[in-house]
């Protein structure tokens, strides 16, 4: 599943076409994808003018006019392209599993795609969306200033899980999936076992930085592609490459000093890559 820096990247990507564009038409191939879309869904939508793309966690929100909000998340394999006017075929060619297309009044089209139909679109108020279900328990953005040490003392400190599964709690921080928490484990030479409640406050302190500089290189390098993600250009991100523990089992550590290799646990359910010398 797209973690932060790939939602991010797919934000930047159709910010130029989308962002103060009519919308002209909307095709909707499709009523329902994780959930049901909205009653009446493309009809909402045709007419309206995207004010302002943001993200929130690993949601894009698209603030239009008139005071909605249209709420989009990727899934597993959800993607958005984009089809320029100019590169426009007639009349206009989709694949199967394209379910809705946003032509903008410069006839620049924003498909998305989604195999598995994992994904979902939604639409709300713009001014109720802190109340919204997918988002009224959600932690702070971890590139914002409301998450520092302090903070994250606070909410580690009864929670006997190893922090690992802390840090991949939304309530407590939004966007981190497992590669970028393996990843950040790592650099902090903490091992994922550790009990979150014994992380001391220097401890804590370290491992925010840690975080927002693992999540700012990925974002330069436009995400990481695994299977299905790819940006909004076809390109695919390429942060993959510096992986130091995810996806490396048995491989020898990337430290000059470490003889060991990495290896694999799991942990509720997910893969958890580390070195068991480095992270001790």
């Amino acid at each position: 599943m797209p973690e932060l820096p790939e939602v991010e990247t797919v934000k930047k990507g159709i910010i130029p076409l989308l962002e103060g564009r009519q919308l002209f038409r909307v095709i909707q191939r499709r009523d329902t994808l994780r959930i049901p879309l909205p009653d009446n869904f493309a009809a909402r939508l045709t007419g309206r003018t995207v004010e302002r793309i943001t993200r929130r966690a690993k949601y894009l929100l698209l603030h239009l006019d008139g005071g909605e909000s249209l709420i989009c998340h990727l899934g597993m394999s959800g993607k958005m392209t984009l089809k320029a006017a100019a590169d426009r075929t007639v009349p206009d060619v989709f694949e199967k599993h394209d379910h809705i297309i946003l032509e903008t009044d410069a006839h620049d089209l924003v498909i998305y795609n989604d195999p598995r139909r994992f994904g979902l679109m939604t639409l709300c108020p713009t001014d109720e969306l802190d109340q919204h279900r997918l988002f009224r328990d959600m932690g702070p953005e971890p590139l914002g200033n409301e998450f520092n040490g302090e903070y994250l003392l606070k909410k580690l400190e009864k929670r006997r899980s190893p922090i690992k599964n802390v840090l991949l709690d939304q309530r407590v921080v939004v966007g981190l999936g497992n590669i970028y928490v393996c990843e950040a484990l790592f650099v902090a030479g903490m091992s994922p076992e550790k009990k979150a409640c014994d992380l001391d406050a220097e401890e804590a302190e370290k491992m925010v930085p840690i975080i927002r500089d693992i999540l700012l290189r990925a974002i330069e390098a436009g995400g990481s592609t695994l299977k299905d993600y790819a940006r909004v250009d076809g390109e695919l991100g390429y942060f993959q490459h510096e992986f130091k523990v995810y996806g490396r089992e048995g491989e020898p550590c990337v430290n000059a000093t470490c003889d060991s290799k990495i290896k694999r646990l799991i942990q509720s359910n997910r893969s958890t890559f580390y070195c068991p010398s480095c992270q001790d």
